[in-house]
């Protein structure tokens, strides 16, 4: 039995699982390259005042979630439970407003929160985003938007949802707030005990809480509250959907869980992954740059949960390459054979194959058990027979198929046949 084992909430990913994470991870760099994004990458760590000014102090993540200790230096560190606040960080802290605008990063990596394990919920997760800083255009919204649309495809997901709104701007929420509170004052002593903390400290939170949700169908929405400025560019960001053919459908109750949302919100929905079914959020933000520090700069981004995009590319039975698939392992027994293994494995290299060389002292049946557990697709074997008379042993692992060809040749033959099949 192992004397240590990983923290609860968190996971060991390798073997056929690994396969999902290069896919993801390689599709959304092309998706992002193709949309003029360049990558950015940050620390895991941050000062915990950071969170809580941009997430917010009333925010679940902040009272509840957070990893939080004090360094050897006396400084409270976080371990972040979001990208969006480090990635605003680094554009402020790197003064990339100079760099012109907008600018168009991405990211990719884990987060961290203290919340109950269960399927699409861990303690350590994984996120893949986009921050677009430095418009406040309508159709930077709905580019994001489209964006987000053409990434869940690329992955080969059809069976999702998109849900759109508008939070407002800071002129107009208080009113709406104010309609909220009116609203569910007398249904105070029937919420949970979460929704009755948040009444004061974060009311928009009450419409998307899932054990009160009986409640938000009759309550006020914002969409009636918006202040012309937010009302004509909602308006706008739904003609450019509406001229794309973007399905998506508006949802009032959508608000997100972090403070620093304005105008614009979005959240992306599986239809078959239950009560974790969100799979992509995001949103505006366009007071955030300011709030800590830096110039006041709109900005727009969201994020995808790696893990639950794997959740529903296995409920959509997405077929997904592996990306370790062994073209060619190279099998051999016999005085000297070694040496002849270590120069062809080479040449087929710089061909460009993939090749597993057996480096174990196995006889030659157990090393073609070994090349068909490995999922080999051909077996270049050098005995001393090949040895004598120059020449590699080919088989064909799909088909069975063996031949014998020269070894000077044998890289080229191999890529040919690996190639045409």
């Amino acid at each position: 039995m192992a004397q240590y084992k990983k923290f609860k909430g968190t996971q060991d990913i390798f073997g056929e699982e690994s396969k999902y994470w290069y896919f993801i991870e390689n599709k959304a760099r092309d998706i992002f390259l193709k949309f003029g994004f360049k990558e950015i990458r940050t620390p895991i760590i941050e000062p915990t005042e950071l969170f809580k000014r941009s997430v917010g102090e009333a925010t679940d993540i902040v009272q509840k979630e957070m990893y939080t200790f004090e360094d050897k230096g006396g400084r409270s560190v976080t371990l972040r439970p979001e990208g969006t606040a480090s990635v605003v960080r680094a554009y402020v802290e790197n003064s990339m407003i100079n760099l012109g605008s907008p600018i168009k990063l991405y990211y990719m990596g884990p987060m961290f929160r203290y919340e109950k394990p269960q399927a699409g919920r861990l303690r350590q997760f994984h996120q893949i985003g986009i921050e677009v800083f430095g418009t406040n255009t309508p159709i930077s919204d709905a580019e994001t938007i489209i964006l987000a649309d053409e990434l869940l495809k690329s992955f080969g997901l059809k069976n999702y949802k998109i849900k759109i709104n508008s939070i407002g701007c800071n002129k107009c929420r208080p009113k709406y707030k104010e309609a909220l509170k009116n609203y569910y004052k007398p249904l105070l002593p029937d919420l949970c005990e979460d929704c009755q903390r948040r009444y004061d400290t974060n009311i928009m939170r009450l419409l998307d809480c899932k054990k009160d949700k009986q409640y938000a169908g009759d309550a006020p929405i914002i969409l009636d509250h918006l202040c012309d400025e937010c009302k004509s560019h909602f308006e706008k960001v739904i003609k450019y959907l509406d001229e794309l053919n973007i399905n998506y459908e508006i949802d009032a109750r959508i608000v997100r869980g972090l403070d620093y949302y304005t105008k614009t919100a979005f959240e992306i929905e599986h239809m078959d992954l239950g009560a974790q079914s969100v799979i992509l959020g995001g949103g505006r933000y366009n007071s955030l740059v300011e709030e800590i520090g830096g110039k006041g700069t709109p900005a727009i981004g969201f994020a995808l949960g790696i893990e639950r995009i794997i959740l529903a590319l296995k409920k959509e039975n997405v077929e997904v390459e592996t990306p370790e698939k062994i073209d060619v392992y190279i099998a051999y027994n016999g005085e000297k054979t070694d040496i002849e293994a270590l120069r062809l494995s080479k040449r087929l290299k710089d061909e460009g194959l993939r090749v597993f060389l057996n480096i174990s002292d196995r006889s030659i049946r157990n090393q073609m058990k070994h090349a068909n557990k490995v999922k080999a697709q051909f077996v270049a074997i050098i005995g001393e027979t090949e040895l004598k008379e120059d020449t590699v042993t080919v088989k064909n692992m799909v088909t069975g198929e063996q031949f014998e060809v020269e070894n000077y040749w044998a890289p080229q033959i191999l890529k040919e046949k690996i190639l045409l099949e």
